[in-house]
């Protein structure tokens, strides 16, 4: 599929057409800088007065009618030099890949009732002159699905390639592929296109660089193919020195080797006491399993504040209520220390009366009067 994307990408740049901006847009005008000291940049700007446009910045890409940054032009490099081996290996993989129902299904072409893929008919297909019989031929292989899918799928196109002659876009049908004679029965189904076995082109095996393209053959076009392409012993008589690229792998079933009995019985067993990775550090203070691991006390002094913390809250409990209901709270003084608390009181109140001449400017202060 590399070989395919690759040709199928440069392959496709040789049927485009040159485009580029005209050569003088954007400097059809006087326009001059202002040089410094006029506290304008230093853009040219348009001559003139008693306009708008007069004064305005013209030529770069950053002003309204200036020319576009990197203007296009016609001598790009269009077109691309594909190896002419490249390109056979390329449809030849892309001829490889058409056999393959799953690969056919998964670019999404409808191949349900198809009996077998690479689908062949007898070269009687070839005679076929009207579209309608061609359409019958197709209902009768169980191809006609994918014709109806083709069909279905046309809608107006994104964009200006509506203006451009290019305004309806259709999903990719069938691929007729005659020996002899190239019939126009079929190539009036919308979707289905008819091509030559001579004349296979990559782009039409693989649209899109997609390979898995539903090919319908005729007896007479697959009997050709040896003969063009060549086989695994022998050379192309149609394309001069060209041998088919051999498999690298003669089974690609990776899992029916892995398994075989040859290797299986020299790899090693598996290791079954190894550990994966390191072990997850955890947090002792956070997990009371790697705690207990450090500290088996952990756990009975874990409780014991358990324990010790709901008999606080039930005191606390019982104190509250007592003190709602008006009742005292706490150890009882005894007489001798009433009577030693009464007596520290009186001696504050002698000594915060503030009397005698040290205190004279003090009471002042305080606005007593000397009586």
């Amino acid at each position: 599929p590399d070989v395919v994307r690759i040709i199928h990408t440069n392959m496709a740049k040789n049927k485009r057409q040159a485009y580029a901006v005209f050569m003088k847009t954007g400097h059809q005008t006087a326009a001059e800088s202002w040089g410094t000291g006029r506290a304008v940049s230093r853009i040219p700007r348009v001559p003139g007065g008693g306009t708008h446009r007069a004064g305005q910045a013209a030529f770069g890409n950053m002003c309204r009618g200036g020319r576009m940054f990197a203007p296009t032009k016609t001598w790009r490099r269009w077109h691309r030099k594909v190896n002419i081996t490249q390109k056979r290996h390329a449809v030849a993989s892309a001829l490889a890949a058409s056999a393959l129902p799953a690969l056919v299904m998964a670019r999404g072409h409808r191949i349900e009732q198809v009996p077998e893929v690479p689908l062949v008919l007898s070269d009687a297909a070839e005679s076929v002159t009207k579209t309608s019989k061609a359409l019958e031929i197709l209902k009768k292989v169980g191809a006609a699905d994918d014709v109806e899918k083709a069909k279905a799928s046309k809608q107006l196109r994104r964009g200006k390639g509506k203006m451009r002659n290019r305004r309806y876009t259709l999903r990719k049908g069938p691929l007729v592929v005659f020996g002899n004679d190239v019939s126009k029965a079929f190539r009036n189904l919308p979707g289905v296109e008819v091509t030559s076995v001579d004349r296979l082109n990559l782009l039409q095996l693989a649209p899109g660089g997609h390979v898995g393209r539903f090919c319908v053959w005729t007896k007479s076009a697959f009997e050709k193919l040896d003969s063009i392409f060549g086989t695994y012993t022998t050379p192309s008589a149609a394309k001069k020195g060209y041998k088919l690229q051999r498999s690298c792998m003669t089974n690609s079933d990776l899992t029916r080797l892995i398994n075989s009995d040859e290797i299986q019985s020299v790899v090693r067993p598996v290791k079954s006491n190894t550990t994966k990775h390191a072990p997850l550090k955890k947090n002792p203070l956070k997990n009371l399993g790697a705690m207990l691991k450090l500290n088996p006390y952990a756990k009975a002094q874990l409780r014991r504040e358990v324990v010790v913390s709901e008999k606080r809250a039930a005191a606390r409990q019982e104190k509250l209520a007592a003190i709602r209901a008006g009742k005292t709270v706490g150890p009882k003084r005894s007489a001798e220390q009433k009577a030693l608390g009464k007596k520290f009181y009186k001696s504050m109140l002698v000594d915060s009366e503030y009397q005698g001449e040290d205190y004279d400017e003090f009471s002042k202060w305080l606005g007593a009067s000397d009586e």
